[in-house]
């Protein structure tokens, strides 16, 4: 699936940094042959260690797993949303993004200057964020003359999209963000149809120094961000950017030991992955056979048909059935011919809302 999510940031904060060492992690598959399909969009994988499970116990010829997409958008100023600086681009680039991955700077080093002249991570939060609701406001006010004028003839949909405006209006002058204000299922059409920047679903990605990384707690700028993250409800992942790129080039063997020495599981990077992954809703099914073993990203509360579409629109057209093992069963039986022996391998039709960690085997007829 083609989502993507927009690295954004003040300069000096570190977005550079670990755009590069998403890029350096990128894809080198066939079926991926660039690791940076376009000069602004790293490819990554989605660490999943159900793949290898799987792969050992099927054993097929290789295994591929699924890719996630990041977008680094063009640095922003503030008055970006009046033009200033790269402003411009920089909104057109975050309209075209699915989620927005955050970048502040929450380390202290005398060599690297601040844009502000200090390191004030929630200054720099509320300096983009302002941007960003100042342009939504923009779009909301246009809509609103129009659809003020339509409502005054008692115009039914009319009247319903202005009560929309009129809550987006207060919040954004409120400077609250659109993702902050509830609406109900009925209102949420009018919503999406103005493709706000602030309605898109952020994370904050924290960038700690070295010394930090083995107890990011010790960090008082994190402890800022993650207190206004919890405020809007949103996330907030601790990333050492200068040693993600270190590591990024690192063989698994090499990646593993250097992880060891700082004594951490996960590197940053595999959590701001899974992180913007699961952000999106997205979700991971399984297809396996003598061939390949292979992870295939989709939306989560998707059909067995759509979800068969992924893998080729013909799946999707002709689609019959889907015989299906969820990955629990596979593990808990030992094999797929165990796991159909203790009725775990199921026949599912049209309507089956296809679950993360589903291993399925698509039949269809075009």
């Amino acid at each position: 699936m083609s989502l993507t999510a927009g690295i954004v940031g003040l300069p000096n904060v570190g977005k550079s940094t670990l755009f590069n060492a998403i890029t350096k992690a990128g894809v080198e598959a066939a079926n991926y042959p660039f690791a940076t399909i376009d000069p602004n969009v790293g490819v990554v994988e989605v660490p999943d260690e159900r793949l290898e499970k799987i792969t050992e116990v099927v054993k097929p010829q290789k295994e591929i797993p699924t890719t996630f997409e990041f977008t680094d958008i063009a640095g922003i100023v503030k008055g970006a949303s009046k033009g200033e600086g790269l402003g411009n681009k920089f909104l057109a680039n975050i309209r075209q993004v699915d989620a927005i991955c955050h970048v502040v700077r929450c380390f202290d080093d005398d060599n690297i200057t601040h844009v502000s002249g200090k390191v004030a991570p929630i200054e720099d939060i509320e300096t983009i964020n302002l941007e960003l609701i100042l342009a939504d406001l923009e779009t909301v006010d246009k809509r609103y003359d129009r659809v003020q004028r339509q409502a005054r003839t008692k115009e039914p949909e009319a009247v319903a999209e202005l009560e929309v405006l009129e809550k987006l209006k207060e919040a954004l002058e409120a400077n609250k963000m659109a993702n902050q204000v509830e609406f109900t299922k009925e209102q949420e059409p009018y919503v999406r149809a103005l493709f706000l920047l602030t309605k898109k679903d952020m994370l904050y990605v924290a960038n700690i120094s070295e010394d930090d990384v083995m107890d990011p707690s010790e960090n008082p700028y994190l402890a800022e961000v993650e207190a206004l993250a919890t405020e809007q409800g949103a996330e907030v992942v601790p990333v050492c950017a200068s040693l993600e790129e270190e590591i990024a080039v690192l063989d698994d063997d090499e990646k593993q030991a250097f992880l060891e020495d700082f004594g951490i599981e996960e590197s940053g990077l595999d959590k701001l992955i899974k992180k913007s992954y699961s952000l999106l809703g997205l979700g991971t099914y399984f297809t396996a056979g003598e061939k390949e073993v292979r992870a295939w990203t989709f939306k989560k509360g998707m059909t067995a048909p759509q979800a068969a579409g992924i893998i080729h629109t013909d799946f999707e057209r002709g689609f019959i059935r889907a015989e299906t093992v969820h990955y629990d069963d596979l593990m808990a039986a030992g094999s797929l011919a165990k796991a159909k022996e203790a009725g775990k391998y199921r026949s599912e039709g049209k309507d089956y809302i296809v679950q993360d960690g589903d291993i399925m085997l698509f039949r269809f007829n075009v």
